[in-house]
Parts: C-alpha cells; structure tokens; sequence
C-alpha cells in the first residue's frame, strides 16, 4: 500500500521476521513482485550464497509455512528463507553446494517441492486463479451436503445407508483440504482453525450427526474460499501499481530507427519515444518534446504534469498530449514502481502493535477454548446433568466458535488496506507500526526550503522609480545578472524572456551586488547595503525596501551612480497547499514547528504567513536534531524534511517523513513515510488516514468478539447447531474484511491553490 502474496523473510541472524501466528489462514498478506512464468531451474548464485526457489504445491497456508521454517531454518547452510503462499513458493538463500539436503528436508514434512528458475526481482505478479476443478468440486460437495441435509428433514435416518454415503463424499470432496492441514497441524502439535474444524467434523459424525458434519466442513471451504478472493481485492490495490508499467518500449537503434523491445531487455542509458495516450514504460529523463503526463500511479496527483526536457518520467504514468524522448535511468524491476512495490512487501513484516497483540491474545485464548470445550464435553454429564450425546455436541459447537479467524484477521486487512489506500494517494506508509503512530503525533516539526517553500527563488514584484518602463528595467537588470551566479541573479535572468544588452565594465562587488556599463551608462544591481553605500537612498527607495523585507523578500536596487531607477523583489515561493497544510494540522490538535537553516527574520516572516506559531531560524542540522529530540521527550513528533539534509532529524523522530520522494532511492528506502509528490497536505491526511485505520480495526475487533459472546451464549443455552456456529463465524470473517476494505475507497482532499512568496537570505 499489497498482497499479492504473503512473503516473508527470515533466518538471517540480524533480521527481525514477522511473529508466527497460530491460525493458519488468517495472517497479514503481504506483496511479491516476482512471479514470472516458470521455469525448471538450478540455484542462482547471489553475493557470497545461492538462492533457490521451489514450487511446493501444498504450500497454501500459514501451517504449511510453519512446518517449513521449523525444518529448513535449523538446515546447516540455510542463510534465509522467503514464502509465497499465493504462487506456492518458497525461496531458500543458502551456502550449500547442492539445494538437494533442502529438498529433502521439505519431503520430509510430507511436502513435494519443485525447483524452479529464480525469477527476476521486478516480474510482474499473475496470481493464479480460481481453478475451475476447486469450484466444481466445492458445488458438488456443496450439493451432497445439503442434499444429505435436505433428506433427514425428509424423514430419513441420520444414520442411514444413504444419508451418511451422501454426507461422507460430501466431506471427501469438500473438506480434503481442511482435514490435511488439520493432520498437519495436529503432528506440529498447534491448535489452529483447521485442526478445530477437523475436531468438530470427525466428532460430528462420531456422535451420528453425518450430516450436519458434511455441511461444517463444506461451508467452512466456501468461506475460505470467500475470504481469499475478498483479500485480493485488498492485494490488487498495490499489486497493480506494477502491472502499470508496459512490457514493451520503443527503443532508438544504432540506425535511428525505432524499435519494440520488451521492457526487460533496455539497457540503462537507452533513448525511447513515448506517443500520446502511451504509458511509459521506465524510468528516465527527458531528453526531447515536451507534454503532460498524468502521474497519478505514482503521487496520487490527478492534475497532469508539464514534462519538457531535463524532467524526470516514472514508469507507468501516462503520456497526454506530446510525443517525449527520454534517457532511461533505471532498469526493469529498479524503478520507482517497483521500489514502492518493495517497501510495501518489505513493511508487511513491521507488525502494528494491535496487530501482535491479537496474534498473542488469538495464541493463548484458542487452546483456552480448547480445553473448555473439553470440559463442557465430560464434566456436565460425569456430575450427572444431562446426556453425553448432548454436552459433547454443545462442546463441538463451541470448538467451531472457537476458530478465531474473524478475530485474527480483522488486524492483517486492515492494516493491508490503509497502507494500500495511502498508497493510492501518493503516501507510502513503511509498514503497520508507522501507521498506527501516525496518529499519535502531536508534534510536526517541518523544514522550509523544499517542504513548505518550492525551493527555486522567483521574481514576485518590481516597482519602478523613475519613468523607465517594465520591461527596460527588467532587460538592463538581467543582462548585469547574467555574469552571476548568484540565486537572485538566476531569479531575475529566469524573468527575462527577451534579448540582453552588451555589458561592459562587468564587476561583481562582494556581498553587495554587481555593476557595469550599458551603451555608456553605469549600472549597478544590489542590496540595500549597496544601495546606502553608493549614496542613491531616499526616504521613498527606503519605504518600498522596508515593506518588501517585511515580507520576507529579498529586495534588490537597480540604479545608477546618483538615484535609484527601480526595486525588484526576489523569492523562494511557499507552496500554494502550505497554509492549508499548517491549518488541517492546527484542526487535529497537532503543534507544528519549523526548523530551516535561513535567518531568523525570513523563518518568522513564513511562519506568519502559512501560519506557524514556532519558527526557528539559523538551525544547522545538528540543531535540528537536538529540537528534534527535545520535542520527542514531551511526546510522539514527525519530523518532515527532503529526506536527505534533514536525515539525522528524520532518524530521531518518532516517524521521519518525506517530502517529494518520487524517483528519490534515499528518501523512500530511509523514511518511514513517503510523500511521493511535493504537497504538504498529505501530513494532515496521513494522521486521518491513521486515525480511520484504528478506529475501523477496533470495529472489526468489537465485531470478531462480539458474535463469540454472543454465539458461546446461545450455545450454553442449547439454541446453536454445528452448521449455524460456522455460518456465524463465516459472517463475522466477512464483515470485517468488508469492513476493513473500506479504507481503499477513502476520498482524497481538495486541492486549493493560493501562491505566497518568503524571502531569501541577503547577498552575503
């Protein structure tokens, strides 16, 4: 935000792998951006180890996952293990000579691997589909569970020949795979939700109850098979981003011809022509046309982006208008699509803290139903109050009960789907844990240049003195700039659209400005400073200087040797989105501050103007990070910067988060949250984005624990039946995946658009 597949890695001394949970279908799905089509293969040499990759056809669920790491982790050579339980593979990196011992210690669990060619990092995802054998199968079952069902309440025997042959291919059929992993399970001596269905349904039909047995286990397969294409959904939110990207680009060859080649194949420094209504299919600069782009995919920004030479393009956004010929910067599987890819994939591993706490509390409360379940089986009727038959059934239903998949599951599709909707709208959110702190901040402390300002000084204002004209002011004032490298110079040239005048006499006076001769007459262009020592100050020159300073501008003087001619006023332009920024902040209750290294008086002059209450000025980084610490010792702060000057203050905070991190390796592999465009108003949406995500989670949570109360109740009470307990569990799976997908659909904000300006530093 993807769960095209639930990918983990571990073994590695120094890695932190995700918590095992006990229930084997309810897990946080996480994403895999390597699922080629397959090929039989040898390990693949990868730094100092080798890595391969087996396809193990009975690897579908966490409890196979668990049997596997419990084998192939204490395995002498084995460095690291990575699963895909949606492509049913598991990727071993080790230093053994042969992947034999591997594949034999996978036999051992009863599993049969096959070594496949390592795919290439990148390759796009294609799940596997519902095969059309499952749902004939889970129908026919289906049929003959009911059918059995429908016969008893026809007035036949329970018992009976017809009824139970009915009911037993109804369990073969349906419920083979739950009985399997309930096997499974049972060996590796863990309660999970498959081994209590397989408890519930074998004793089911011990007691003669056929077919209310055929119909737990058959519903119990439609609702796993339910709640898995529900979560793709949740997956595909992510796993699409990658697929944006097309397989093929048109490549210039040696001869200037232009020619297909599938995307895998370009190499870096590689020109392509993009067409109108193309996608592009790399990363890369622009070496030639110009267009709008529509970069959605990649900063949740709906709003086409000029493109023109020296712009960056991303793979998978779309080309509008121009035709555009761009050097490729990154490979297939490197660029910005795939890294946001890989940090999802790698985040789903940072469990939230409410999340590892229902892992735990699902750890101990499921064995605790076990045993309760068992004690309402034999100590009612050993103390003489009513019927084995009837306690043991009433202890089969609270096993089912017991299955604490609605509960367990409400945590890992929540958090997967606020991750994928932040995602959708330019955020990238480095796992759980950052999500749900986000909205504990009560502290943003927020850089100047490049976070609330665009960065790039501009000309805002010029005021004449004299009756020269505009347009000479400024063709006069820019050709004595030209020879400077200063930003202003660069501002007021960057103005000018026209011709420049011949400068003779150039001379650039330190700290003070430049001056020159043009057709004969001295020119000079500088500070106020200059302006006083060459003796032109008068009390008008000096009342638009003071009201241009006092807004935070800088203000340069053209003139001559004896009076001023004209003021132009130079800037670093706060970014249209900062002021609402700073005041959806102000709306949750969050103090902001900001820390930049310019002089006190510009920091005051745009905090004034976006609405900060506390600016500090004259900051080097290490005084960023000592105000950074200190604001973390009164509570939770975010710390928002570019991602690489501010990196010791975006370390130290709480979440360190990043400005403008599209195409930006540092910001999106070191933040723990990511803007991947330039609009400071996503902080605030990321707090709410949090904000829901809890408050949707503890729903879910409310909901999971509320049909247990309910439906331990009725069950004492004698009014739940085997068949009813499975349906209510089944329901509460649903509705907080339903629930919980929500977050994929939360509308983004609106986007106004007033321009300000601040000062930049004097000439110095």
């Amino acid at each position: 935000m993807p769960a095209e597949s639930h990918s983990h890695t571990t073994a590695a001394p120094h890695s932190h792998p995700a918590e095992a949970v006990d229930d084997p279908c309810c897990v946080a799905p996480t994403m895999s951006v390597s699922l080629p089509e397959e090929r039989s293969g040898t390990a693949t040499r990868v730094g100092s180890g080798s890595v391969s990759v087996f396809r193990v056809e009975e690897l579908d669920c966490a409890t196979e996952e668990n049997d596997l790491r419990r084998v192939l982790t204490p395995l002498v050579g084995v460095r690291s293990l990575e699963f895909d339980l949606v492509a049913r593979r598991v990727r071993v990196t080790h230093d053994l000579a042969s992947p034999v011992p591997i594949e034999a210690a996978i036999r051992g669990v009863g599993m049969r691997p096959r070594l496949i060619e390592a795919p290439p990092a990148g390759s796009p995802v294609d799940r596997p589909g519902l095969a059309r054998r499952t749902l004939v199968v889970t129908g026919i079952a289906g049929l003959l569970a009911v059918g059995s069902e429908a016969a008893v309440i026809g007035g036949a025997k329970e018992h009976s020949v017809v009824v139970a042959l009915m009911a037993a291919a109804a369990i073969g059929l349906g419920g083979r795979d739950t009985l399997r992993k309930g096997f499974q399970a049972l060996r590796a001596r863990r309660l999970t939700m498959n081994l209590l269905m397989s408890v519930a349904a074998i004793g089911a039909v011990a007691i003669g109850q056929w077919p209310e047995a055929a119909v737990v286990i058959w519903l119990f397969g439609v609702a796993e098979l339910i709640e898995a294409l529900s979560l793709e959904r949740a997956r595909n939110a992510i796993r699409s981003l990658v697929a944006l990207a097309p397989e093929t680009a048109h490549v210039r060859a040696s001869d200037g011809t232009w020619v297909e080649t599938p995307a895998g194949d370009v190499d870096l420094g590689a020109v392509l022509l993009v067409r109108p209504g193309e996608r592009i299919a790399l990363d890369g600069v622009v070496s030639s046309g110009k267009s709008n782009v529509n970069q959605a995919p990649i900063t949740g920004e709906s709003i086409p982006v000029v493109k023109e030479p020296g712009s960056v393009v991303f793979a998978g956004t779309i080309n509008e208008r121009g035709t555009l010929e761009f050097t490729v910067t990154a490979a297939k599987g490197e660029g910005t699509l795939d890294r946001i890819a890989r940090s999802i994939q790698e985040a789903q591993a940072e469990k939230a803290p409410a999340q590892r706490f229902i892992d735990r509390f699902a750890a101990v409360y499921t064995p605790v139903v076990f045993v309760m379940a068992i004690a309402v089986a034999v100590l009612p009727s050993l103390l003489g109050h009513g019927s084995w038959h009837d306690w043991l059934y009433k202890a089969l239903v609270l096993l089912v009960l017991a299955c604490p998949c609605a509960l367990v599951i409400s945590t890992p599709v929540t958090v997967v789907s606020g991750l994928g909707g932040a995602a959708r709208r330019g955020i990238l959110i480095k796992g759980g844990l950052h999500l749900e702190q986000a909205r504990k901040l009560r502290t943003v402390a927020l850089d100047k240049t490049g976070t609330l300002t665009h960065g790039k000084p501009e000309l805002t204002d010029l005021e004449l003195l004299t009756d020269m004209t505009r347009e000479e002011v400024l063709r006069i004032a820019a050709s004595l700039e030209s020879r400077s490298e200063h930003p202003v110079a660069h501002a007021i040239v960057s103005a000018h659209t026209g011709p420049l005048d011949t400068v003779e006499g150039f001379e650039a006076v330190h700290g003070r400005g430049v001056e020159g001769t043009i057709d004969a007459t001295t020119f000079l262009v500088g500070n106020h400073r200059f302006a006083e020592e060459t003796g032109v100050c008068n009390p008008d020159l000096e009342q638009v200087l003071q009201r241009f300073e006092n807004d935070a501008k800088t203000a340069v003087v053209l003139m001559t040797r004896d009076r001023p001619l004209a003021v132009l006023a130079v800037a670093d332009t706060i970014r249209p989105e900062s002021r609402q920024a700073i005041a959806d902040l102000k709306r949750l209750g969050v103090t902001t501050v900001m820390l930049t290294g310019d002089n006190q008086r510009t920091a005051t002059a745009v905090a004034r103007q976006v609405g900060i209450d506390d600016a500090r000025g004259d900051l080097l980084p290490d005084d960023k990070l000592a105000i950074v610490a200190e604001l973390a010792a009164r509570g939770p702060v975010a710390m928002i910067g570019d991602g690489v000057n501010d990196a010791p203050a975006l370390a130290k905070a709480t979440l360190g988060i990043a400005m403008g991190a599209a195409g930006t390796d540092t910001a999106i592999e070191t933040a723990d949250i990511a803007l991947m465009d330039d609009d400071p108003r996503k902080i605030a949406e990321t707090i709410r984005i949090s904000a829901h995500t809890s408050h949707v989670l503890w729903q879910n949570i409310a909901v999971a624990i509320g049909v247990k109360i309910v439906f331990f109740t009725l069950t004492l009470a004698g009014t739940a039946s085997l068949w009813i307990a499975v349906l209510a569990d089944m329901g509460a799976s649903l509705v907080v995946i339903a629930n919980g997908l929500r977050l994929l659909r939360r509308p983004s904000h609106d986007r106004p658009s007033r321009k300000v300006s601040i000062r930049l530093d004097d000439r110095s």
